[in-house]
């Protein structure tokens, strides 16, 4: 359940409608505040004020009308406008962006203030009547007293629409600033990057000292018990589509609850069918029915992948968007420099985190859930082997990203992640080769690929770097 609840606020605050729908409640609720002060106050208030002037029933409905009907017709602009820059922006740089068009708090907003001015209008102006009849519960001929009784006009509530038609016009102002901003290219690209840095941020802890480079310390196979798959259930999907959301806690409470050990086979963003394998969880003879639906739970799926845990869904974001770039049909390698700046910076930041543990124990120490962490090197991976094909035919595309690896090289504190980068700049400097028949581009991606393996084996070299800022020969 919790699982559940998780994902569904996380879709909820990402939708389009969400924020709007709490205006237009928001809105509703004021009518009736305002409408409720004018019944008490009444209209004397006004007479000392001569900036103010009490509406006729007939002009209030007129200023209302004019309000909500206004408000509705640009509510739909608005609303075509949005659509039409999605889809022409989604079409350029990947349909995988179009959540973050949706959940743009500002096109929320904004959709939000027309649809809340226009409920709140016409719920204020049902309360307008003249006094052509006597109202309720007034027998007799209808005189003059009576019809001054039957009459009402709410001026507060007038006023405050007013304001709110004002304040609408701010916001369309602001909207067709926006929208232009929204979908400039470099501006969706660092969105993406701050979003990835943020989870980042927000998912992995600050590392203290420096790494251990020991390997074994993320096999995860060495820690478990002895005959642990013979031993084993097989907890399958019970649905299909892409994983979204495993609830750790839970899967360590149900396992400390029956005593199982539990190794989790799927990571977040893999796609599972009802075929795949979930979990194994030992002692196979401790696992009924319930307990095995009690498991499958904690697995959330969707029809498409999110960011939620998935971190890599953000990478092959920007990944995709620089492939796009580089296309033929594209050929713009700046917009795929851009990509892998911030790629840079998502991967200098993660290589400066701690990441998680394979292994999770309960309060006594023992052993309970086995889970694949997340790794500097399959990041690394993502980024360098899906973009080394595209980089590689295009001189400055191929300078940056043996940039991109010299920076990184700076930066990293790990021996493994150090001779990672080295062969992923040996393949680059291999692939550019292939590709490229220039012979002066050549020379200069070799150069920098020297300088690369300078920084990443001397450490000398890399302390100075650090200080400098530079690391490369000129």
């Amino acid at each position: 359940m919790n699982a559940l609840l998780i994902t569904l606020w996380a879709k909820v605050r990402t939708s389009y409608w969400f924020v709007p729908s709490l205006m237009a409640i928001s809105a509703i609720v004021l009518s009736f505040v305002t409408t409720s002060l004018d019944y008490r106050l009444g209209a004397a208030w006004m007479d000392g004020t001569s900036w103010l002037y009490g509406n006729q029933p007939d002009g209030a409905r007129a200023v209302l009308s004019t309000v909500a009907g206004s408000m509705i017709t640009v509510a739909g602009v608005t609303f075509s406008m949005t659509i039409l820059s999605i889809s022409h922006t989604t079409s350029q740089v990947g349909p995988r962006l179009l959540n973050n068009f949706m959940g743009d708090k500002a096109n929320q907003f904004t959709l939000g203030v027309f649809i809340s001015t226009f409920l709140y209008c016409l719920m204020v102006l049902r309360t307008v009547r003249n006094a052509e009849t006597a109202p309720p519960g007034q027998t007799g001929t209808v005189g003059e007293n009576v019809e001054l009784l039957g009459a009402f006009v709410p001026h507060i509530a007038v006023m405050v629409g007013v304001l709110m038609a004002i304040v609408s016009v701010g916001v369309l102002i602001f909207f067709i600033h926006h929208i232009p901003e929204t979908i400039h290219v470099s501006n969706i690209i660092a969105g993406v990057g701050r979003r990835l840095n943020a989870q980042i941020d927000s998912q992995f802890p600050a590392r203290v000292g420096d790494p251990r480079d020991v390997e074994a310390e993320h096999d995860s196979q060495s820690a478990l018990p002895p005959l642990f798959d013979e031993s084993a259930e097989k907890v399958q999907s019970d649905g299909t589509g892409y994983l979204e959301y495993i609830d750790g806690d839970g899967l360590l409470d149900v396992a400390t609850r029956h005593d199982l050990v539990l190794h989790v086979q799927p990571s977040p963003g893999d796609f599972v069918t009802r075929s795949h394998v979930l979990l194994l969880a030992s002692p196979r003879d401790r696992i009924d029915e319930k307990i095995a639906s009690e498991l499958s739970a904690m697995f959330v799926y969707g029809s498409q992948r999110t960011a939620t845990q998935d971190l890599r869904f953000q990478v092959n974001q920007l990944v995709e968007v620089a492939m796009r770039a580089l296309s033929p049909g594209v050929n713009d390698p700046f917009t795929a420099i851009s990509c892998m700046d911030w790629l840079q910076s998502a991967l200098e930041t993660l290589a400066s985190r701690e990441l998680p543990a394979a292994h999770r124990y309960d309060d006594d120490q023992r052993l309970r859930v086995i889970a694949e962490p997340v790794t500097f090197r399959a990041f690394a991976s993502l980024v360098f082997d899906q973009l080394r094909p595209y980089v590689a035919t295009n001189r400055n595309a191929s300078l940056r990203m043996m940039e991109v690896i010299g920076n990184l090289a700076v930066q990293v504190t790990s021996a493994r992640d150090r001779r990672l980068l080295a062969r992923h700049a040996c393949a680059l400097r291999r692939e550019c080769r292939r590709a490229i028949t220039d012979t002066r581009t050549l020379a200069l991606i070799s150069r920098r690929y020297r300088d690369v393996l300078r920084v990443l084996t001397d450490a000398d070299i890399r302390s100075r770097a650090r200080q400098t800022g530079n690391w490369a020969t000129r």
